[in-house]
């Protein structure tokens, strides 16, 4: 099912889908002002601007997708995003060291995963899935963009994580699928887009970063870097969740779709790392900066995510 589009959550993506929604030929979308390029609005009209290039929307026609005055004003908020993204992560080419990072388990225990295998209750499960749902629904699809981008081997690997991200050629097996079982055994719609009215802008955010890393040829390396951080990070994480899952007698199609991400995602971490990542700092050295790039962004928006979201659940029990 096509989703329609959302309701506006401020001036820039309430000008946006009046546009949309009108159908204008030639929006003369005026040049936007930013303030924070991480509130919900600007976050907001980038998901939206994005999604015309995966499934669209039902009352969009598909022209909109490549409209020049759109992709203008799109552009605008790229800039921001990508200058407010550099501004706070660390930056640097130390990709061996960045990377090494990844595979430390922090001290204090923060995060999405440790909260919910700790302490998670069923209602910040269910809370947690919708935020999820805008990126895994389409899981691997932002990421499919690089590969006419690579060459090579780290090409060629490249296709073969993503060849088991689309479930190895069977269609029950995509991961995409599996999350709908999951949404659906949870009691929840497994209907694309459906809780994009109600996730926050943290959770736009997350995919927005994928969406322009795999639209723009200059930002590969960033995605190779994002891509490679996910699958290091993703199998410790989800054998928190299965276990946390298990602890709250979810149903089995829950726990399936993380047990999956933990012995995939195990594997895909050292193809990323040896066979991807490895091959394409030494065809093109002069990517370094933007792999450290990607992981850094990611790994800041998903703390976002995560901070966002566990202190809203503190201050809803604390009420």
């Amino acid at each position: 099912m096509t989703a329609i589009l959302p309701s506006p959550r401020g001036p820039l993506s309430e000008q946006l889908i009046d546009v949309l929604q009108n159908d204008r030929s030639n929006p003369k979308l005026p040049r936007p002002i930013i303030d924070d390029p991480l509130d919900e609005d600007v976050q907001l009209a980038l998901y939206t601007c994005y999604e015309l290039h995966y499934r669209g929307f039902a009352d969009v026609t598909a022209d909109w997708e490549w409209n020049p005055d759109l992709l203008r004003w799109r552009a605008y908020l790229e800039v921001e995003f990508r200058r407010f993204l550099r501004s706070v992560t660390s930056g640097g080419d130390d990709v061996e060291r960045t990377i090494d990072q990844l595979t430390l388990v922090p001290a204090e225990e923060v995060g999405m995963s440790f909260h919910m295998q700790r302490q998670g209750t069923w209602d910040q499960m269910l809370d947690l899935f919708k935020a999820r749902s805008m990126y895994h629904l389409k899981e691997a699809d932002p990421h499919a963009w690089s590969i006419p981008r690579l060459t090579g081997q780290a090409k060629a690997a490249f296709v073969a994580v993503e060849f088991d991200e689309y479930g190895g050629g069977r269609g029950e097996r995509m991961h995409s699928v599996l999350f709908g079982d999951l949404m659906e055994a949870a009691g929840l719609s497994r209907d694309y887009l459906y809780y994009l009215d109600d996730v926050p802008g943290q959770a736009l955010s997350n995919v927005n970063f994928m969406s322009m890393c795999g639209l723009h040829r200059g930002l590969r390396g960033a995605m190779v870097g994002l891509f490679t951080a996910g699958e290091i990070v993703n199998a410790p994480s989800s054998r928190r969740m299965v276990e946390a899952l298990t602890r709250l007698g979810a149903p089995s199609e829950c726990i399936r779709f993380y047990a999956e991400h933990v012995e995939a995602d195990a594997m895909h971490e050292q193809v990323m790392r040896n066979d991807v990542l490895r091959d394409l700092i030494e065809r093109e050295p002069e990517l370094r900066r933007d792999v450290v790039f990607g992981v850094e962004s990611a790994g800041y928006l998903e703390s976002r995510l995560a901070t966002h979201l566990i202190e809203r659940w503190e201050s809803t029990a604390a009420a």
